[in-house]
């Protein structure tokens, strides 16, 4: 590791205060091994040096955080040194790496001890006003909880995972944050596909930022043996740490509720329990008005505080579809996109498991019960409201009219973002000239026949296909370990859509696309007009109105097929595009003036690409708002 410990330079205004390792419980072992760690809630460690560090990016809105400010006086020696620190192969002074020891439920069964297996946490720095915020490195070695694994996370995730944090961030969503992203020349060896053709990546590293990483599964470690998996957590009747953990969440995270209830802990960790209930409710519901798809919904991806946190294998919807399944792993379709309120409620559930006896179950599944659904579907019609420019009046029929129009959406194939950016161009007294360009703009948001039939492609062979209903038949129960009845379904479907398409014109298409929209462009033009009814200047609330829609229906979002560009020219050595992306994301709500100027700048930046890279660009070019193109249905995220 190189220069073990450094001050001075940009990073030594850096201020650590490691709250979290005072009062919580560290696991005395010098092992580094992946190994049990019970009695503890971290392990000391050491990041593992990388060979030629190098930055990637940062993002100076989330540094901003730890009192750090863009350097003016020599960006190029702040880069190196922040390529060094935030690497891991120098610590901060005062820096403690430690890795955190949770469980987890993953996808529904219970996985036993899991714990930071590539993340390490630095410490946490004080930022400007007082406010603490842990930084953890992402990919920097092996800990005890790496299990077979080699500690180590590589360009193309954390790419992604380094941009979406910041995207999502800059779109209002509770998230964790990113600060910087720092490659390497260390190598790793990755199945990308996990289908044998296993190849050499870069080795890199993401500086996250949040208030704390501690999660629901981080009160999972004292769960006794699973009844289905038989797979216990480390610190089984070690109740004195749960009661650790809730006084140093409550104190830290929740002063507010540890200052009301003082005297009486039941009440207190029942009020926690309520507030990360409706916290969880609203952030899930601030998802589905994105269409972002997390993934991995486990319940060591939930936040204690109610953040996104631990982007894998996420995606923001393009094509509005209901059953969307961002994750080419998830082959249930657990973590859909019209299951993520269900599978957070149910993950809740687990978490109210892992409080007792500190917080009796009858208590606490009341609470489930009577926040939860009534807090999503309340915080999800307000910002629906937002995003159609219903500001005047909240009204019963106004989930009926959101409802129609996703199944307007879902009929006619209809890009999730971009319709919803459209809309605020649309007014009651619309012209009928104008009327009918308008629909012209939107249908063109519309799936194509090229497009559909790319999307309703059956992926099954036909015999295997065949072979599977006879078994579904014939016998149930080896059917039920090789396949499920859903996907079987599915496979039909896509069969039957497949065929019609086939006899489909782009006429036909277009003509019932214009069908469906004018259908519901009539009861939104209704609903307009009693707006407009209820006030009495009309132009003003327009103004208004169109103001609120456009600051809540984003023009850019992170669509895999613009990550992928990114990934592709970093991979070659052209850094450029993943920066020119970020610049985009922090103003998702904004058309982006001069942004082809920003462009041509960072071009100049990355003039270590190769020739190869220059004919990817033309790739890139296409549009950061615009449909993905077909190549981009070929992408699979796991």
């Amino acid at each position: 590791m190189q220069g073990a410990e450094g001050g001075g330079g940009w990073l030594g205004a850096l201020r650590f205060d490691n709250l979290a390792l005072r009062s919580l419980p560290v696991d005395a072992s010098e092992e580094r091994g992946p190994r049990p760690v019970p009695g503890a809630c971290f392990a000391r460690v050491r990041p593992s040096p990388l060979q030629s560090p190098r930055l990637v990016a940062m993002s100076l809105p989330a540094l901003a955080l730890l009192g750090l400010e863009a350097p003016a006086a020599d960006p190029a020696a702040a880069e190196a040194e922040a390529a060094l620190v935030f690497s891991g192969n120098r610590l901060p002074p005062g820096a403690e790496p430690a890795a955190h020891c949770y469980c987890g439920h993953q996808f529904g069964s219970f996985a036993g001890q899991l714990g930071d297996g590539a993340a390490i946490y630095l410490g946490e720095v004080l930022g400007p006003r007082g406010e603490r915020w842990e930084i953890q490195l992402k990919g920097a070695g092996v800990t005890p909880f790496s299990r077979q694994a080699d500690g180590r996370k590589v360009l193309r995730s954390s790419i992604r995972e380094f941009l979406c944090s910041e995207a999502m961030f800059h779109l209002g969503i509770p998230t964790t944050r990113a600060g910087t992203c720092v490659t390497s020349d260390s190598k790793v060896v990755r199945d990308v596909f996990y289908d044998g053709n296993p190849k050499n990546e870069r080795c890199t590293v993401v500086l996250r930022i949040a208030s704390t990483f501690i999660r629901f599964g981080s009160f999972e470690i004292f769960k006794p043996p699973d009844e289905y998996t038989g797979r216990k957590g480390p610190s089984v009747n070690r109740n004195d740490i749960r009661i650790q953990m809730l006084d140093y969440v409550i104190g830290t995270f929740y002063p507010e509720i540890q200052e009301a209830h003082s005297d009486n802990t039941i009440e207190r960790n029942a009020a926690f329990f309520k507030e990360i209930t409706k916290r969880t409710a609203r952030l899930v519901a601030e998802w589905q008005c994105v269409g972002f798809c997390h993934g991995v919904l486990n319940t060591d991806n939930m936040s204690i505080v109610g953040l996104t946190i631990d982007y894998g294998p996420f995606g923001f919807m393009d094509r509005y579809d209901p059953e969307h399944v961002c994750n080419g792993s998830d082959n249930t379709g657990r973590y859909a996109y019209n299951k993520q309120p269900e599978i957070c409620k149910w993950n809740l559930g687990k978490l109210a498991e892992a409080l007792v006896p500190e917080l009796p179950l009858e208590i606490s599944q009341l609470i489930l019960e009577e926040e939860y659904d009534a807090e999503f579907e309340k915080h999800y019609l307000q910002k629906m409201r937002k995003k159609l420019g219903l500001i005047q009046l909240e009204l019963e029929e106004d989930s009926k009219l959101v409802s129609e129009l996703l199944e307007t959406m879902h009929l006619t194939a209809g890009d999730f973002t971009n319709i919803f950016y459209l809309l605020s161009s649309f007014s009651a007294d619309i012209d009928p000239s104008k009327y009918e360009d308008f629909l012209e703009e939107l249908t063109s948001q519309c799936a194509s026949v090229e497009e559909l039939k790319v999307v309703f492609k059956p992926q099954m062979d036909p015999r295997q296909l065949s072979m599977m209903l006879m078994l579904a038949q014939s016998n149930p129960q080896l059917f039920a370990l090789i396949g499920t009845k859903a996907n079987i379904n599915k496979e039909l479907e896509r069969i039957e859509q497949f065929s019609k398409l086939q006899q489909l014109t782009a006429d036909d298409l277009l003509s019932r696309n214009k069908r469906h929209w004018k259908e519901w462009l009539e009861k939104y033009k209704v609903r307009l007009q009693k707006e407009i009814e209820s006030i009495g200047n009309a132009d003003a609330w327009n103004t208004e109105r169109v103001k609120v829609m456009n600051s809540n229906n984003p023009k850019y979002i992170l669509r895999n097929y613009i990550a992928q560009n990114a990934i592709e020219a970093a991979e070659n050595g052209d850094f450029s595009e993943v920066r020119n992306v970020l610049k985009l994301l922090e103003h998702p709500f904004q058309e982006a003036e001069g942004f082809q100027e920003v462009r041509e700048g960072a071009e100049e930046e990355g003039a270590t690409a190769t020739a190869a890279v220059r004919s990817q660009e033309t790739r890139s070019r296409q549009s950061y708002c615009s449909k993905p193109p077909l190549w981009a249905s070929e992408l699979c995220v796991t």
